[in-house]
């Protein structure tokens, strides 16, 4: 006897269906979420040759600068302990770390939570391990904490590279570039502080004229300050249409980008304090380094490498450096050709006096 339940039928529940990845966008995409291949460099290295073939920077990545002039200045030797004051991809620290051995160490710092845990996983990689490498999230300002910390009363070598990383230039959401859309953030470490959005809502004209006079040397500091200061620009893109309006007309389009490039280098430099943190860094360099060490300091603007000269030419009158690069180095024309991004470095270094 069949029994016929009124119950209605389960409903059927449709299989989830298979979504495909979003295939790369040509040779060289446009987005930077859509350059997977080229932040996964140990997947697709031929895609990632290709683009440093072109000249470019992969994205998500960063290629140190002047590297052989760097060792030159810092002559790592086994058994010293280095330190990479601001560590970044770790494209330097990965060159002066195999000088080190056998018996030396690297004390790694830098301030972005965001890049400092994938770079410190990309050098334990390469097999150093915390007996040879160790990471800090700090600015550089607090060597003199770490180094206590490390329970080291100096060290033989440092290096400063003081520019903005790739990394963060090529996100978008770091807000750091001109040339992508994004919120106008500017912070080193987006966890503390207030981003150049905020800023430029507060600041008054006079203040801004001065931060755009200072930090980029802005010819036309008055008539921008003028115009931005009290402002709301949610992104990268309103603050850079707003400069091109203020100075249309008035000056020529190579001077308009020129001034666009200025006021964010301005405004990034302000937001992150990035002066005074230099200018602590500098007065702490002497006592932080072991009589003959050496320290190497690569700026990329006239007002970091004003400081860094002014420091260790007083430095050198007081008998703090035995020596000090009696003019700026470059890199080569080659390194230009083939990495834009270093045309502007500067490179200096010191040597400590070994007795005071």
């Amino acid at each position: 006897m069949n029994i016929m339940s009124d119950s209605p039928a389960p409903e059927q529940v449709p299989a989830p269906q298979h979504k495909r990845r979003v295939r790369y966008s040509g040779k060289n995409p446009r987005r930077f979420e859509d350059k997977y291949k080229e932040r996964n460099p140990e997947l697709y290295p031929e895609a990632v040759a290709k683009v440093l073939a072109s000249g470019k920077t992969p994205a998500g990545t960063h290629r140190p600068i002047m590297v052989a002039e760097i060792l030159e200045a810092l002559n790592p030797r086994p058994g010293e302990v280095a330190v990479d004051a601001t560590l970044g991809y770790g494209g330097h620290a990965r060159e002066v770390l195999p000088k080190l051995q056998p018996g030396g160490r690297l004390i790694g710092l830098d301030v972005d939570p965001i890049e400092l845990p994938k770079t410190e996983a990309r050098l334990r990689s390469l097999g150093f391990g915390p007996e040879t490498f160790v990471a800090h999230r700090s600015n550089f300002a607090g060597l003199p904490k770490i180094l206590a910390a490390e329970q080291f009363p100096g060290v033989d070598v440092i290096l400063a590279d003081l520019g903005v990383s790739s990394m963060q230039l090529d996100d978008p959401g770091r807000g750091f570039s001109v040339k992508l859309v994004g919120p106008l953030d500017m912070r080193m470490n987006p966890q503390r502080g207030q981003p150049a959005s905020a800023l430029l809502q507060r600041i008054s004209a006079e203040d801004l004229a001065a931060i755009l006079e200072e930090n980029a040397d802005e010819p036309q500091a008055a008539a921008l300050a003028g115009v931005l200061a009290g402002q709301t620009f949610p992104t990268t893109a309103a603050l850079a249409k707003a400069i091109r309006g203020a100075l249309l007309r008035k000056v020529t389009d190579d001077e308009i980008d020129n001034s666009i490039r200025r006021v964010f280098q301005a405004l990034r430099i302000a937001v992150n304090d990035e002066f005074s943190a230099l200018d602590s860094f500098l007065r702490n360099l002497p006592g932080c380094l072991n009589p003959g060490g050496r320290v190497a300091i690569l700026a990329f603007h006239s007002g970091e490498d004003r400081r860094v000269k002014k420091a260790f030419e007083a430095g050198l009158r007081a008998g703090l450096y035995a020596d000090i690069a009696t003019e700026v180095i470059r890199p080569t024309p080659a390194e230009r050709r083939d990495n834009p991004r270093s045309s502007s470095a500067k490179l200096r270094w010191a040597r400590k006096a070994i007795r005071i």
